[in-house]
């Protein structure tokens, strides 16, 4: 029996047929004479068919259906159903709108598989329809701004899954990314930060080069017509009444304090600049959201509203006196005001506010769409009190967690939230009532990017998570089955080869365990997806679908060179992973190998100006720097080296910075300290650490013999929150 096809989202229904249809250069594409929109969905899929089969389909209006795709409208389905028909004699797309037609295409086109040249195709039915309408990314293009032909190459890979919003994060702290025309100075200004870095400590105080930009609106305006073409919404988000910090560098009158104006951030985490609540403010609020109106033309304009800390409210004259003239004296309440003024505003110009789940209070208009983030519980009451609502949930949802612990990942949060958690996400709640459930209207996923500084990384931390969150948002819960997604997402992997998307292999990368013994050094491959076809070579050479195949651990001989990689229907579907067996390599962990004592805020971070593969991504606790080296062998003693480097602590963390534990050194820099089976013990070695700027190695420590293995915590005392320093590596042996 054939495998079922490999279509991503699962369709409602699909039932087999017998036979296969070809597909060849000259296959008529058929839409009726006149159908504009049907024939831009005909030459879409004919392209998508060039770019993965090479082949040219032959498009007409009209002629006959015999051995041809026919694209045809049919009255009465839903707004983004179709229905795909294929028999041995011709394919047939049946929908009643451009979004069903243009979705019956996509799928139609994945029953394609990459390759060259006439290809035939199973015969079957499918008649489909989304679970919900709204299935969505969020991109953060404020912290790092992403190219225009980025953002158009993203919304096509997202109509390749039947996601439909991209949540387009535009303003924040560290940066302010669309033109305004009546406020310039948005761009010029707002735009631009100094990015976080170490002044050298030769006194120079040079600051670094700016960063940041903005989009024209020249650009947004292509983004948009370009994402209608792909039938995706571009929800764009202007933060307020927080995260304004790069707004109130900008126009300094904004803000709720008086004073110098602040520098556009270059920090991470919660700010406390607020905008102020005085008529020159929300007219300068309107005036953007009129020219944010005029360039989006969706329903739909988020205001952010999370994590608005009100000090500045509290402690500001002015916004005390304004509070008093409103009779408004909770600071909570405020923002409900400010929230109520800025929704009434696109209500009449016909626009529905969007806000983070801060925003779900009792004054919150009846047609405000509440995204829920902290949790799935901002979702359940936004529909118990009659608000449609978004799951957008921390930290499932958030896809600047790391897929896996391998060190293949880019940085992130040190968090691992893997495909199969997102996959298994639920959104139904069984505790809402039929008119309740209704107000849910789908998923998103977020990329949040203040540490996903490149494109391909981002494609990455998106891909493949985002078909699972495709697949949630369109597939019928008795149609999701993790083993069956994964066997699916195995044989798409060479679609997004052949695409040239950079997307994460991590369910199938190869996760290696080495362990010494006195027979040799034992090997154990496994990876996240549980199954598969794991290849590997001992001699060096790249593994191939003929290579050893692995099925039980195996043990070598030190200073053998191992490869391996995961295979599926003869194709490699995980990039080779790599290793020397030799002693020296043995000993050494990078920070990402040890395991971090505490997890306040785990991070995967760079040294600023480091190149981005990923030899310098260091794996740290910013709460706590400390690291865990497990059973190291002292019974005769051991010799411990270590490289570590100096990072800003560029992060805004309030109250709980004071937790951060400092002072505590008894040089001038500090020391990295050694202690053994706890890190409540007092250290047995420490080593000073120089007075750098730059990654540098530490002198070698010597270790005095204890019978058997053990665990090593290394911690480093600091004057100070700055430089925060990170393990790079560390090296036990003899």
């Amino acid at each position: 029996m054939a495998a079922p096809p490999a279509l991503i989202p699962q369709p409602a229904e699909l039932t087999p047929g017998q036979g296969v249809l070809r597909i060849h250069a000259g296959t008529p594409l058929r839409v009726a004479v006149g159908d504009s929109d049907a024939a831009h969905t005909a030459r879409y899929f004919s392209e998508l068919v060039a770019r993965t089969r090479g082949i040219e389909l032959a498009e007409r209006s009209g002629g006959s259906a015999l051995r041809a795709i026919t694209l045809k409208r049919q009255p009465g389905l839903a707004a983004e159903a179709y229905r795909l028909t294929v028999t041995p004699r011709g394919a047939t797309i049946t929908a009643s709108t451009d979004a069903g037609l243009f979705y019956g295409a996509v799928t139609l086109w994945q029953l394609l598989p990459p390759g060259h040249g006439a290809v035939d195709i199973p015969t079957l039915r499918i008649v489909d329809a989304p679970a919900y309408p709204w299935r969505g990314l969020m991109l953060d293009s404020a912290r790092h701004l992403q190219s225009p032909q980025f953002i158009r190459r993203m919304i096509d890979w997202m109509a390749w899954h039947k996601l439909n919003v991209l949540h387009w994060h535009l303003t924040d702290d560290q940066g302010w990314r669309l033109e305004i025309r009546k406020y310039p100075r948005l761009c010029t200004v707002g735009a631009w930060r100094v990015p976080a870095a170490l002044r050298p400590l030769t006194g120079d105080d040079t600051l670094g080069d700016r960063y940041g930009g903005c989009y024209t609106q020249g650009e947004v305006r292509e983004i948009v017509a370009f994402a209608a073409t792909r039938h995706v919404t571009i929800v764009p988000e202007i933060e307020m009444p927080g995260h304004a910090q790069a707004a109130i560098a900008a126009y300094p009158a904004l803000g709720s304090l008086d004073g110098s104006p602040p520098p556009v951030s270059a920090k991470w985490g919660v700010h406390t600049y607020l905008y102020n609540l005085e008529p020159a403010t929300f007219t300068f609020l309107e005036d953007v959201l009129s020219e944010v109106i005029e360039l989006f033309p969706g329903r739909y304009v988020h205001i952010g509203g999370d994590e608005a800390v009100k000090d500045q409210w509290r402690a500001a004259a002015t916004v005390q006196a304004r509070a008093r003239v409103l009779g408004i004296s909770d600071a909570d309440a405020l923002q409900d005001y400010f929230t109520q003024h800025i929704g009434q505003f696109l209500a009449a110009h016909g626009r529905r506010l969007v806000g983070w789940d801060e925003i779900l209070r009792p004054e919150l208009a009846a047609d405000a769409i509440v995204m829920s983030w902290r949790g799935t519980t901002g979702a359940h009451a936004a529909a118990v009190a009659g608000n449609d609502t978004v799951l957008t949930p921390w930290p499932t949802l958030y896809l600047d967690n790391r897929q896996s612990g391998l060190s293949s990942e880019p940085p992130g949060r040190t968090r691992i939230v893997s495909l199969e958690q997102v996959y298994r996400f639920e959104l139904r709640d069984p505790s809402l009532n039929a008119e309740q459930q209704r107000h849910l209207l789908g998923v998103q996923g977020n990329l949040w990017t203040e540490h996903i500084r490149t494109e391909q990384r981002l494609e990455w931390m998106a891909l493949p998570r985002a078909a699972a969150i495709a697949e949630l948002g369109w597939s019928l819960p008795a149609r999701r089955q993790w083993p069956d997604f994964v066997g699916r997402l195995a044989a798409f992997i060479p679609r997004y080869h052949a695409l040239g998307i950079h997307a994460a292999d991590s369910v199938f990368a190869i996760d290696a365990r080495i362990t010494e013994s006195a027979s040799g050094v034992e090997v154990v491959f496994a990876n996240q997806a549980g199954s598969g076809d794991i290849r590997y070579t001992t001699d060096g050479r790249e593994p191939t679908v003929a290579s050893h195949h692995y099925t039980n651990p195996f043990t070598v001989p030190p200073g053998t060179q191992i490869r391996a990689a995961a295979f599926a229907a003869g194709t490699q579907i995980s990039a080779t992973w790599s290793r020397n067996l030799q002693q020296q390599p043995l000993a050494r962990r990078s920070s990402r190998e040890l395991e971090l004592c505490s997890d306040g805020v785990g991070l995967l971070l760079e040294p600023p100006g480091a190149a981005t593969d990923t030899s310098t991504i260091l794996a740290l606790d910013i709460m706590n720097p400390c690291w865990i080296y497990r059973h190291a062998d002292l019974t005769g003693g051991a010799h411990l080296s270590a490289a570590a480097v100096p990072l800003p602590f560029n992060f805004e963390l309030g109250a709980q910075e004071r937790m951060i534990r400092r002072g505590d050194a008894h040089t001038p820099a500090g020391e990295l300290e050694i202690r053994i089976d706890g890190c409540d013990s007092s250290p047995v070695a420490t080593i000073p650490l120089p007075l750098v700027s730059a990654a540098a190695t530490l002198p070698a420590v010597a270790l005095a013999p204890i019978p058997g293995r053990h665990d090593l915590c290394l911690r480093f005392a600091r004057p100070s929150l700055e430089p925060m320093w990170a393990l790079d590596w560390v090296e036990v042996g003899e």
